[in-house]
Parts: C-alpha cells; structure tokens; sequence
C-alpha cells in the first residue's frame, strides 16, 4: 500500500514540476528568451537536427526580433504592447526553432 502511495506522489511530483518549467518558459524576459533559443540554434546545430541553411534563417530571424526591438525602444519608451509584440515573434521564433529541429532533415556524418 504505501509503494502504491510514494509512486503516485511522485508522478504528482514530476507533473507538477514539468507543469512549472511549462509555465516558466511563458514568464521568460524578452532577453531570457532570446539567450535560450541561441542556444537552442547552437545545439541543434552540434546535434546534426539542424542544417546550416536552417540555422542561418533562424539566426536571422533572431536578428530581425533585436533590430525590431532596437526600433521600439529608439525613442526611449518601450511600451507593454511592443513589449509583447517582441515577446510573441520570439514565441513564434521558438515554435520554428522547434519545427526545424524536428523536421528529419539532418546534416550527413
């Protein structure tokens, strides 16, 4: 009986822990984000999951979100809504980020 217990406190656990680093990833700053799908580019690259032509369209999209960001921010506010703006193309950065990786197109060995 009490197996029975600690095996389902630990699922507990784990969903509630995988439901927190969810959640977590939503509340990122722009510039966490930013950092995290760098490094998401760089090791899919590492990995073989990316090709070079994938990781280059990626690393300007990136790009284009700071040189948009620069924009917001030249006249010395940064608004909650470009604020947001900025953190939806990175929400949508990370979704083809997560696309590319994933689409079986691999680099040869």
């Amino acid at each position: 009986m009490s197996k029975a217990i600690t095996t389902g406190l630990l699922v507990i656990g784990f969903i509630g822990t995988n439901a927190a680093l969810a959640d977590n990833y939503h509340r990122q700053t722009n510039n966490q984000m930013q950092h995290q799908e760098q490094q998401r580019i760089k090791q899919g690259v590492q990995s073989g999951s990316l090709t070079r032509e994938e990781a280059k369209g990626m690393v300007q999209e990136q790009k284009q979100i700071r040189t948009e960001e620069r924009a917001y921010k030249s006249d010395g506010r940064y608004s909650p809504a470009e604020r947001q703006d900025v953190h939806q193309d990175l929400q949508q950065a990370s979704k083809n980020i997560y696309q590319e990786k994933h689409d079986r197109q691999r680099i040869p060995r």
